[in-house]
């Protein structure tokens, strides 16, 4: 019988009927003791008259109001009311789930992001040990302030099989298993999950199939089991799969369909194993369509938390079968079999497995000799030459054809560039293919390449090649297309210079989801075997990389290897053995100072990457960036003359000012903001707080502005001009300008710089057309000015040793003013940055050395 409004229940007074249904009637109230409306959902009596069900009823209460989570109904009291229990719980206002979709399917951003809350709410119960059994478009509530909440947990537990027909989307049964026989229904015909058709326990994965047809509806706007009859209804819950959503509305992504697949599965051991790997999921694809939402982060719960009641019965069991079957013997103990197959001097790129599966091809630039491809079996110490000079191995085809760089040469830091070209590994020329290609891999049939390049000033990774799949300001690496020919794994780095990222995919119709980010450092990237995990060598901070693996469905990283040294992961075998580089790398930098004869070495630590020099010459600015240089690297200076070197704070050093006394550096606890930071006493001032990646600069004569190459996320990277004031900087250049190797005149009017055609061109800073600049090839990299104005020093990218010009912007005329490289090559593959004093008397440049040793790896799990 309906409660009168005035009603007095404990300390609650009704106030009016807010709804009825099966599992009782629900008013709004006024607690008077915390003096606001709660909601009370008072059920039907037949509940007190089972004690041992009422008992149940208020401990599933007591537990889902220990959830206290913000997509759950948070549930204050209970207690009776006439003979009737009743629960008390927070008021909503909005509508159901049911009421919101009845007009038809939600915006798949829409969907996703209810989808992903929701998601949250279940991951708190199921980890506490608590399943729905009944989720269905009525039990999801949204809040008029966007917040989703999960109604009735628990309760669907507790209902009792009804006389009534199974029919609509009433309740069919609701059972605990120590409530009914065996072969009782549980939950709501069109959402209950195939192992409760059959009347098998229902457990969290349960849940995952309920939620899997309720996102289905929300994006189809119809029902995803729905027949004329309930047992046709459960027939095709237990042997059908619901229409695809694609062939529905093709605005629905491929990725987010895979999704909804993934949730229905007929067998629970295929589906999402748990609501927060469903979550992660989720959140990548709302991350990339920049969706937000409300949920809130959910702590994860700590693995010993399960593992400690059966702690002591497992040791138990070892104990005994050590006695009767296991030999606790420590050379029986299964390592992996680290077997060296290269052992010259120099710098290995890339090694893959030819197609019998035991040749290994790699190429590699040893003893200081240009980089060339190479042969080599496990059983032989000795490699062999193919004669493919000035070329790089990119991937094998099953049919043993090779994907090649040619005229391989340095695109930036940890980029090459060339001509992607097709060659037999049993001989015969090479065929060229594509221009000012960085990487590239067969798919897995041999029919088709995947290839990353830019265009323009823009990353973009092609398959096949000339379709677009992910275009961005930073760049990409690695490129590898799954065994099912769906999606290529890569490694996006967001900033240009810097090998930080993460590990994405994307599948053929260009959506991007991340699977692993914020790493430091990330080089190499290979599927497993079976697919289901994407191996990848990458650290957090510092140079040493270990080899680590990462579930595609959830997102769950695990560290496989790690040695000292940085490894590289380069290709993996059918049967699991794995081909990896262990790499010693530094980068170090050199300095020539007027009136001195010899070079001196100014490393600092192991990673010291010059960003300037002092106009007198004497005073060189820099960045350690590896293990010495801390997790947010450290901005120092140095003499020239070798003293020891101040560090002045987190953070990478970008310009030098030109009365010395104060560092332009991108702060450490933002990336890419901007920051000044004094040489001597002083404070740091903040200067940005914007989008922008700002990558490199350089001062006015006057100090009192600066220009700076940068790029708003996903943009290309333009040149702009500010002001220490910290206004909002100017663009003065187009998206695609090289973010390296641009210069400013000494009257601080005209900057020389690539553009994103790869041509050189004087910008004038107030504005006006650019002008091009004679004789500077494609990859010739403008230094600074000449002192007389008249000329420009450059150097060509890549070459070793590498030589500086003098390029007269007259008539394009060149000579050489000085050749540059360590005195030990061995292993260098990189020269730059290169600085040089006003006059061309000081000299301040960097070098990266990497000496590599190839291993084929076996027993790696």
């Amino acid at each position: 019988m309906p409660v009168a409004s005035g009603t007095i229940i404990g300390p609650y007074e009704i106030l009016s009927t807010l709804g009825a249904g099966g599992m009782g009637e629900v008013y709004r109230a006024r607690d008077s003791r915390l003096n606001r409306d709660v909601a009370i959902k008072i059920l039907p009596a037949s509940f007190s008259n089972d004690p041992d069900r009422l008992r149940r009823f208020e401990g599933e209460a007591r537990a889902v109001a220990a959830l206290s989570h913000p997509n759950i109904l948070a549930i204050f009291d209970t207690g009776s009311y006439e003979n009737s229990p009743y629960l008390v719980s927070e008021l909503l206002e909005g509508q159901t789930l049911r009421e919101r979709i009845a007009n038809g399917a939600l915006p798949s951003r829409k969907a996703v992001e209810y989808s992903l809350q929701a998601a949250h709410g279940l991951a708190a119960a199921h980890e506490k040990g608590i399943v729905h059994r009944d989720l269905k478009p009525d039990n999801i509530f949204l809040t008029k302030d966007g917040r989703v909440k999960i109604l009735d947990f628990g309760l669907a537990k507790l209902t009792r099989p009804e006389a009534s027909p199974v029919s609509g989307t009433h309740t069919i049964a609701g059972v605990d298993s120590n409530l009914t026989s065996p072969g009782m229904v549980i939950g709501t015909l069109g959402y209950i999950a195939p192992e409760q058709v059959r009347g098998q326990p229902a457990d969290h994965r349960s849940d995952i199939f309920s939620f899997g047809a309720i996102l289905y509806e929300m994006l189809s706007g119809q029902r995803a089991f729905k027949h004329d009859s309930a047992p046709e209804t459960l027939t095709a819950i237990l042997k059908e799969d619901p229409p695809d959503l694609t062939r529905l509305d093709q605005k629905i992504s491929p990725g987010l369909e895979r999704i909804v697949r993934h949730c229905l599965e007929k067998n629970p051991e295929e589906r999402f194993q748990s609501a927060r790997d469903l979550a992660f999921g989720l959140d990548s694809l709302s991350n990339l369509s920049g969706l937000s939402t409300p949920a809130l982060e959910i702590a994860p719960r700590k693995r010993y938390q399960v593992l400690v009641p059966w702690i002591l019965p497992l040791l138990a069991l070892l104990i005994v079968l050590s006695t009767g079957f296991l030999k606790w013997n420590r050379a029986e103990a299964t390592q992996p079999l680290y077997h060296q197959l290269t052992f010259r001097r120099g710098n290995l790129h890339m090694a893959r497995f030819a197609p019998d599966g035991q040749t290994v091809v790699y190429g590699a630039a040893w003893e200081g000799n240009p980089i060339e491809i190479f042969t080599t079996r496990p059983e032989s110490p000795e490699s062999r030459s193919l004669g493919l000079n000035r070329a790089e191995i990119l991937g094998i085809s099953p049919g043993g054809e090779m994907a090649l760089l040619l005229n391989s040469r340095p695109a930036g830091t940890w980029t090459n560039s060339g001509t992607l070209a097709r060659a037999p590994l049993a001989g015969m020329a090479p065929r060229e293919i594509l221009e000012n290609v960085q990487g590239a891999e067969w798919d897995p049939k041999g029919a088709n390449l995947v290839a990353i390049r830019d265009i323009m000033g823009r990353n973009r990774l092609e398959y096949p090649i000339g379709k677009v799949l992910y275009e961005t300001g930073g760049w990409t690496s690695y490129p590898r297309v799954s065994a099912r020919g769906d999606l290529i794994a890569f490694l996006d780095h967001p900033l240009q210079g810097d090998d930080g990222g993460s590990v994405a995919v994307v599948d053929l119709s260009g959506m991007k989801r991340k699977i692993s980010s914020n790493w430091g450092s990330m080089e190499g990237l290979a599927w497993s075997p079976t697919g289901d995990e994407i191996w990848f060598t990458a650290n957090k901070a510092g140079g040493d990389r270990a080899l680590y693996a990462v579930m595609l469905s959830s997102g769950q990283e695990r560290l496989v290897a790690r040695v000292p040294g940085a490894l590289v992961i380069q290709d993996i075998w059918r049967d699991g053995r794995v081909l990896m580089t262990r790499n010693n790398e530094r980068r170090g930098m050199i300095g020539l100072s007027a009136g001195e004869s010899k070079d001196r070495d100014l490393s600092w630590l192991d990673w010291s990457r010059p960003a300037g020099i002092s106009a007198d010459g004497k005073t060189v600015l820099f960045s350690e960036e590896g293990e010495g240089g801390g997790a947010s690297y450290s901005v120092c200076i140095r003499k020239m003359d070798g003293t020891p070197a101040t560090r002045l704070g987190e953070g990478t050093g970008l310009a030098l000012s030109p009365d010395g006394t104060w560092v332009l550096a991108t702060r450490a606890d933002s990336v890419g903001q901007l920051t000044l930071l004094p040489t001597k006493a002083g404070e740091a001032r903040i200067l940005s707080q914007d989008l922008l990646n700002h990558i490199r600069a350089i001062w006015f004569p006057d100090g009192s502005r600066f220009i700076f190459s940068g790029n708003e996320p996903g943009r290309g990277v333009r040149l702009y001009v500010q002001g220490v004031d910290g206004k909002k900087p100017q663009p003065i250049t187009p998206e695609g300008t090289n973010a390296f190797s641009f210069s400013l005149s000494q009257d601080g009017k005209t900057v020389a710089a690539v553009g994103p055609d790869q041509k050189g061109y004087l910008f004038p800073i107030e504005g006006g057309q650019p002008r091009l600049i004679p004789g500077l090839a494609a990859d010739e990299l403008p230094i600074s000015w000449s002192a007389d104005g008249r000329a420009l020093l450059i150097y060509r990218l890549g070459e070793l040793p590498a030589k500086v010009y003098r390029l007269e912007l007259s008539n394009g005329q060149k000579s050489v003013l000085k050749e540059l490289l360590p005195a030990d090559s061995a292993g260098i593959n990189v020269i730059g940055p290169i600085f040089v004093t006003p006059d061309g008397k000081n000299f301040i440049y960097g070098y990266i050395r990497s000496l590599s040793d190839l291993y084929l790896v076996e027993g790696l799990k």
